[in-house]
């Protein structure tokens, strides 16, 4: 227990009361929601949010008065946190600003201060042992191979190890003794030769080899950051290779960063599989060929997957073997840097998909392998079941551990500033929350799920140590959480009580399509179901929507074109031929289901490599179960390039869409607002009429019925005409909608009585809504 020395009472500001009431059909009681954004009901007064629930605010009209800071004084740590004893009081600013941005939080207040309080003991107990986080965070110019003062050094902390030598082709793998030096950190001092040269070359490979009480084993140094492997020997493990090029072979930066930009657009990249050629493509490739066309299409970030050292190739890179390493299999540091620097000439900011949830298991080639069987304060991993994860068959961090704090925090200033990356997604996020994982466990929106025993306390310290430190080192970096559970105040400022992330990805987007795909046909589609779970998220809270990722185009699964179309992709993508109703609809439902998506589902987008054009097939990497075939393991570029398949017509409608944020930036702007959305039509209509920003999206998802003359509300009178068509022939369509048209609004209802107008809506045009088709409309400046 802490001793507390001082109590401060703070009072509260009572919060007004706000936003639109919403009454659900099945329930009499009325939720409220946040100004910041208005869902008008779908037919008037009739709205039936799905549960769970999770992703409503519930602004209420005051707040409990009082909060409690407390001022606590730091119990003495032990030896393996590197600082001395100290009885320094640390102020623990207990007063969180989430609690009054969801008051729903209330009734978890004591969890979430005693969580917050832990993170500012941490952070006080790193600042008075190293200076700061930011210094804390620079590991990697004390552990591992340095240069210091014309000589190589080499540390390493392995406080299970009795005896540590480095080998390696510099010493004939003979072995060069370590010194034991405090808290377990070995190290030794390589001077350089007679005439200056390193003792260590550049190039050199080497391992460590560490002598414990079960025996002796040789491991991969835990900081390398670069390794490599014969690929021509299956049984071959990978070594270190010491990357301390000379000035002159050493990647010159050229470009600046650019700003975080303001419509975040992500192309989810796998720089191993980016070529058509069947084999591993290069850092220079994807610089030179992919990257240029993620420019044209309008991205504005790439988010590179793989880029850790990972010795299963087949894993995606999620089965990390060494944190610092850049992938050996594409290239080396230099090139991975060129590619990054490309992408900041381009205009493109560089995400890094990072993977601190789980460690691969492979204990001869990476930092598993540093696991001797020692306990918990002298150990990366947590041991026992807490140390392993079942289902991935990988270790888990002990994210209480000092050691373990520095590597994790370590290796993310040294992916920003070494290389130069503007940001992370965080992957397995979920796994790190709960002591659970996740696994086998459904959440249903309940707060009680997201706080009390079955939390991982110190991960989710570890996740807002880790936004601190990247956020007050990079203010422009974005982080991103992958994670599915719907976690409160994720993406809530660290200050105020949250985990700091800018957004989380909205993973149960692809789940409703593909279900949708898989188990309705297309004309029992609820489109108010529909809306309602696009709309259901944390409004306060950025959201990455997509419609697919990786996760749906792997071996097992499938992507959105291939789910559509299928096999038929393989004879009906050619324009010279009318195209087959798998097709036709398959095409249709493409641009639609996308278009819904980024419109209602988010904050931001994000796209999978070669999606944007429908890429047939599955990914299915290199492995016995296959002959260890690469054929799908690559994209098809040669797809898209051809004007005369319809894979030309998908990637056209991709960029008109990113341009269509580019011009009118819907994705930022707060106002989201569901006019109509079919259900109480007689007889029911499958149409979805959105306001987003400053556009008017119509889309039309029954397969058999166009509505001409169709009475949409808007919310201004004046002029509005078509900005988009996904039915437009440029795009594959059939071209029924003029595009010239301009639609005259006409008054509707009593002014000032909302509840006498159309749909909640001021005034109305009348438009055609073919059969599935998506329409974007923009009101017109006034003439003269």
């Amino acid at each position: 227990m802490f001793a507390v020395d001082k109590v401060q009472l703070i009072r509260y500001c009572n919060l007004p009361k706000g936003g639109v009431s919403v009454k659900g059909k099945s329930r009499s009681s009325r939720v409220w929601r946040r100004p910041i954004l208005c869902i008008a009901s779908l037919t008037p007064g009739h709205f039936a949010w799905p549960q769970p629930a999770s992703g409503l605010l519930l602004p209420v009209s005051t707040l409990p008065a009082d909060r409690v800071c407390l001022l606590t004084k730091l119990p003495g740590q032990s030896n393996h946190c590197h600082r001395k004893a100290s009885r320094r009081a640390y102020r623990v600013q207990a007063t969180l600003g989430i609690l009054s941005t969801d008051p729903m939080l209330e009734d978890h207040s004591d969890h979430l201060r005693k969580r917050h309080e832990q993170y500012q003991r941490t952070k006080a107990a790193i600042e008075d042992a190293e200076g700061s986080l930011q210094d804390f965070a620079k590991g990697y110019t004390k552990l591992g191979f340095n240069r210091v003062d014309g000589a190589t050094v080499y540390a390493e902390w392995a406080p299970a190890a009795d005896r540590v030598q480095l080998i390696g082709d510099f010493n004939s793998w003979g072995g060069t003794e370590l010194n034991r030096g405090p808290y377990g950190v070995w190290s030794a001092t390589i001077p350089d030769g007679p005439h200056g040269e390193p003792g260590i070359p550049h190039g050199s490979r080497a391992r460590v080899r560490l002598h414990h009480q079960g025996g002796v084993v040789d491991r991969v140094p835990a900081w390398a950051t670069w390794c490599w492997k014969d690929p021509h020997s299956m049984s071959a493990h990978y070594d270190a290779i010491l990357w301390q090029p000379p000035q002159h072979e050493q990647y010159q930066w050229q470009h600046g960063r650019p700003g975080r930009p303001e419509s975040l657009l992500i192309y989810e990249a796998h720089v191993g599989m980016s070529s058509e050629e069947q084999s591993v493509a290069s850092y220079p490739y994807f610089k030179d060929n992919v990257l240029p066309r993620i420019a044209r299409l309008g991205y504005t970030a790439v988010q590179l997957m793989a880029v850790q050292e990972h010795a299963f190739f087949a894993s995606f890179g999620y089965h990390v073997t060494s944190a610092f390493a850049v992938s050996s299999r594409s290239g080396n540091p230099e090139e991975l840097k060129a590619l990054i620097d490309e992408a900041h000439r381009l205009g493109l900011v560089v995400l890094l998909d990072v993977v601190h949830s789980h460690m691969s298991s492979n204990a001869e080639d990476g930092l598993a392998g540093f696991d001797l069987g020692q306990a918990g304060p002298s150990n990366y991993f947590c041991q026992g079941e807490a140390g392993y994860h079942k289902q991935w068959d990988s270790r888990l961090f002990n994210y209480g551990n000092w050691e373990t704090l520095r590597f994790l925090l370590s290796n993310l200033r040294w992916w920003l500033e070494e290389y130069r990356f503007d940001g992370f997604r965080f992957d397995g996020v979920t796994s790190m929350l709960y002591h659970h994982h996740g696994i086998d466990r459904t959440f249903s929106g309940n707060y009680h799920e997201y706080f009390g025993d079955s939390i991982n306390m110190d991960a989710v310290v570890y996740l807002m140590l880790a936004n601190d430190l990247v956020h007050s080192l990079r203010p422009e970096a974005i982080t991103i959480a992958e994670d599915v559970s719907g976690m409160p105040a994720l993406c809530q400022p660290v200050q105020q009580g949250g985990t700091g992330f800018n957004y989380r990805l909205a993973m149960g987007l692809p789940d409703v399509w593909t279900r949708l795909l898989k188990d309705v046909r297309d004309e029992h589609w609820s489109t108010q179901e529909l809306v309602s779970l696009l709309c259901n998220r944390r409004y306060d809270e950025g959201t990455v929507a997509y419609a697919e990722c990786h996760d749906q185009s792997l071996v097992g699964d499938q992507g959105l074109a291939w789910r559509l179309m299928g096999s038929a992709m393989y004879t009906g993508m050619s324009t010279f031929q009318p195209p087959t109703p798998p097709i036709d609809r398959g095409m249709a439902l493409h641009k639609m289901i996308r278009l819904l998506t980024i419109s209602l589902g988010g904050d931001a987008w994000l796209n999978f490599m070669g999606n944007e054009f429908g890429h047939p097939e599955w990914v299915d990497f290199p492995r016995e179960g296959n002959g260890w075939s690469h054929q799908y393991c690559r994209r098809q570029w040669s797809l898209v390039d051809k004007s005369d398949l319809r894979y030309r017509e998908l990637n056209d409608w991709d960029a008109a869409m990113l341009k269509l944020e580019a011009d009118f930036k819907f994705l930022s702007s707060k106002h989201q607002l569901v006019s109509h959305a079919g259900s109480d039509d007689k007889p029911p209509k499958q149409v979805i009429v959105a306001e987003r920003g400053p556009l008017l999206f119509v889309f039309n998802f029954s397969p058999f019925d166009s509505f001409e003359g169709f009475k949409v509300g808007v919310p201004e009178g004046g002029r509005y005409q078509v900005v988009l068509d996904s039915d437009a022939a440029e795009f594959g369509g059939k071209g029924r909608v003029g595009h010239d048209v301009e639609h005259f609004s006409s008054p509707e209802g009593i002014p000032g009585q909302p509840e006498t107008n159309f749909n909640d809506r001021p005034h109305s045009i009348l438009i055609l809504a073919p059969s599935r088709t998506a329409v974007v409309y923009r009101l017109l400046p006034e003439k003269g």
